[in-house]
């Protein structure tokens, strides 16, 4: 994995941005077309900002996944990650084929089927990613399964996860947030070509900590990005602020 600690959110942001950048160009070149997998959140702000300015990526030979989204909010919901995904990144630059989990389907199972079958034919070139406070990638919350083969899963929201969500401002109360969602699986994750995570801000020091000194564990989850070999990891100097000094 490759680390890098810039001093603010900001050159953290646009650092990843370039980077990610850089891979989707690559393969439209190799290939013709691009596929990469789309994360949410407040970690992603600076990052989608810094993406959506490339004026050298062709995106309209780009097909766009989505990492995770709560079940049972509909998408014009403000916490909603397609509602997020659009204002952010898809009306700006419009991808050639958008493939949104659908939170609100009749049956969660069903419709983790259903991306699964989709995202199982593909070919990922990059995944953009953060780091939860409590070490989860995408809503894959401690202890998380590394073993399911299954694309997408439907996963149940530890406390820890749903406090970050009202932390953020997305909620107005803890029992507004949903206790269910459906995340991609961390071997979908890790199946992906390349990898970028963006994590700054001071309060995902420790779950940095864990994830990069502890031991590979489900009980860090994102600790499993050390044994991918084309991950990209962007800090800032807070979120990087325990990390022993080498």
């Amino acid at each position: 994995m490759k680390i890098e600690v810039h001093k603010t959110k900001g050159e953290c942001g646009a650092a990843a941005a370039g980077q990610a950048a850089e891979i989707l160009r690559n393969a439209i070149a190799e290939k013709g077309r691009a596929s990469f997998i789309a994360a949410t959140g407040a970690s992603q702000f600076e990052f989608l900002k810094g993406l959506t300015g490339q004026t050298s990526i062709g995106w309209e030979k780009t097909t766009m996944y989505h990492l995770d989204e709560y079940i049972g909010l509909p998408e014009d919901h403000p916490a909603s990650f397609r509602r997020y995904l659009r204002e952010r990144l898809i009306d700006r630059v419009h991808p050639r084929v958008i493939h949104l989990i659908q939170g609100d389907a009749e049956d969660p199972h069903v419709e983790c089927r259903r991306l699964g079958g989709i995202i199982s034919r593909e070919k990922i070139d990059v995944t953009f990613v953060g780091i939860g406070e409590n070490g989860h990638l995408a809503f894959n919350d401690p202890p998380a399964d590394f073993d399911t083969e299954d694309p997408y899963i439907v996963v149940e929201l530890n406390e820890a996860c749903r406090k970050q969500q009202l932390g953020e401002g997305w909620f107005h109360s803890l029992e507004e947030v949903p206790r269910r969602a459906i995340s991609m699986s961390i071997r979908q994750i890790m199946e992906s070509q390349a990898i970028v995570c963006t994590v700054p801000d001071k309060r995902k020091a420790k779950a940095v900590k864990q994830c990069l000194e502890g031991e590979v564990s489900p009980w860090y989850p994102a600790s499993i990005l050390r044994k991918h070999s084309n991950a990209f990891l962007y800090l800032d100097k807070d979120s990087a602020s325990l990390l022993q000094k080498k």
